[in-house]
């Protein structure tokens, strides 16, 4: 057996406590060190995304953010800290997460992916999480997805709101982003302009992981065609059926998809 197929002693060592779950075992551990995932933003969202998806031995990640750290950023975006403050949030997620794991490859997008480069990214990988936080980037990123076929871990988060939903088009019975949410909302706000309190966006990101984890390793029933909401100051989880649009124009019959 060539040792793409295997895990090395320090593997199994460092990964034996999730190797021991039935779910997981060995199998799914080598699927996850054979994984490629493309994180977009780099925030409160892509910090716990990125630091358990590197822990759990995802094998390849891609790290897509134009922005640069900033003083205001370090309430919430926990992959960075006070000494990254003006250098690339790419480049300091990348220091931390080589810290953490040093077995898994990191490939870089410091510059705002436009319609090809995104399109390259998302088929380049297994799966996306979009932690955005913006709508439009939303939107690109599920049509690119569609596309390409390849499943959407999506969340949100805003002052003491979250959502979350798993968007998989290679299934006939899934919803995509579009099917959800339309064409958004002109006065949509921004955690800048609201307000967001930081473990909020930790708990929406560690689900995020948690739900690309069990794609890649394939277990447990994933979120597709379900929205989980939750509400931070009632400590409420609610649970919404979401169903797939047949005109919608990014996934539907008449999308030429």
């Amino acid at each position: 057996m060539s040792e793409q197929n295997m895990l090395n002693d320090d593997e199994l060592l460092r990964y034996s406590r999730q190797i021991l779950l039935p779910q997981i075992d060995v199998d799914g551990q080598l699927r996850l060190k054979h994984s490629r995932a493309l994180i977009i933003g780099l925030g409160g969202l892509g910090s716990p995304v990125a630091l358990y998806l590197a822990a759990a031995g995802v094998g390849e990640l891609h790290l897509a953010d134009f922005d640069s750290v900033d003083l205001t950023n370090l309430q919430r975006q926990i992959v960075h800290d006070t000494g990254s403050i003006g250098r690339s949030k790419v480049d300091s997620a990348m220091a931390r997460l080589a810290a953490i794991n040093p077995q898994v490859r990191l490939q870089a997008h410091r510059r705002a992916l436009d319609a090809d480069s995104l399109a390259a990214a998302v088929a380049a990988v297994d799966l996306v999480l979009d932690c955005s936080d913006n709508f439009s980037t939303r939107e690109a990123v599920n049509a690119a997805c569609v596309a390409a076929q390849k499943p959407l871990v999506s969340g949100a988060a805003i002052r003491l709101e979250g959502q979350l939903s798993v968007f998989d088009p290679r299934r006939a019975d899934s919803p995509c982003y579009h099917c959800l949410y339309g064409h958004g909302s002109e006065a949509e706000l921004t955690c800048s302009e609201a307000g967001v309190v930081g473990p909020l966006v930790g708990l929406v990101g560690s689900l995020q992981a948690l739900e690309a984890l069990k794609l890649l390793a394939g277990f447990g029933e994933s979120l597709v065609g379900r929205l989980l909401l939750i509400d931070a100051l009632g400590s409420r989880f609610r649970e919404l059926r979401v169903k797939r649009d047949p005109a919608c124009s990014v996934c539907g019959a008449g999308s030429g998809e």
